[in-house]
């Protein structure tokens, strides 16, 4: 069986201690190595390219979000969850937009934790797209208002056609891929090639990645 590996990073001790102990206790999970801050963190992922990152979102030096838009930037394949201390967290905002695949709460059940790891760990997003709805709706300030002026167009948009344009909002509207298919009239599988176009057109990483895009191009407001 091959087992998932996993970096750890937080600065306080005494919770990735905590951590350790879950997660050693998985058969199929591997925690290969952990970091203090954001600057140990690049070396360690670096160095051992895990499937996944634990990274707490606020840092002494240099934070989680940073360190997250680094390792995106470095096209390592490590995939990052976000720990945070709160769920309609500004900085989990700033991290999805940097790249991260999803964020949890520090506090969360460990079965919600190894859920988590194992979903992206098979390629999925950590939290539901409606849950990534309610963190832009609290963050809705910052976003385009589609009643007003309109953000400059995305060329990347040129390319996608209207078809798969509605795959985009149906996603963004957090619904699943049955769901769509079932909306749209079109197979799940059909539905999936859809949203795997997306994801390559837009240079995007996942579905987490299509809801923000979504907010921020102003194809779909918080109310909607």
């Amino acid at each position: 069986m091959s087992r998932t590996s996993i970096v750890l990073v937080d600065d306080q001790e005494l919770l990735r201690m905590g951590f350790r102990m879950v997660l050693e206790a998985q058969p199929d999970l591997e925690l290969v190595g952990e970091a203090g801050d954001g600057e140990e963190a690049l070396e360690v992922v670096q160095r051992l390219q895990p499937d996944v990152v634990l990274m707490d979102v606020r840092m002494p030096g240099m934070d989680g979000v940073e360190t997250t838009r680094q390792l995106v930037e470095r096209g390592g394949r490590s995939r990052v969850i976000i720990l945070t201390t709160f769920d309609l967290d500004e900085y989990a905002y700033a991290a999805l937009r940097a790249g991260a695949s999803g964020f949890l709460l520090k506090d969360a059940q460990p079965a919600d934790l190894l859920s988590a790891i194992r979903a992206v760990a098979s390629g999925d997003s950590v939290v539901a797209p409606s849950t990534t709805r309610r963190l832009l709706a609290s963050v809705a300030h910052q976003l385009p208002d589609p009643g007003r002026a309109a953000p400059a167009p995305d060329p990347q948009l040129d390319e996608v056609t209207p078809r798969e344009r509605e795959v985009l909002i149906a996603v963004a509207r957090g619904l699943s891929n049955a769901e769509i298919a079932q909306e749209l009239v079109l197979s799940e599988a059909t539905v999936k090639t859809h949203v795997g176009r997306l994801l390559a057109k837009l240079e995007l990483r996942d579905r987490v990645q299509i809801v923000v895009f979504a907010y921020e191009h102003g194809l779909i407001s918080p109310a909607s």
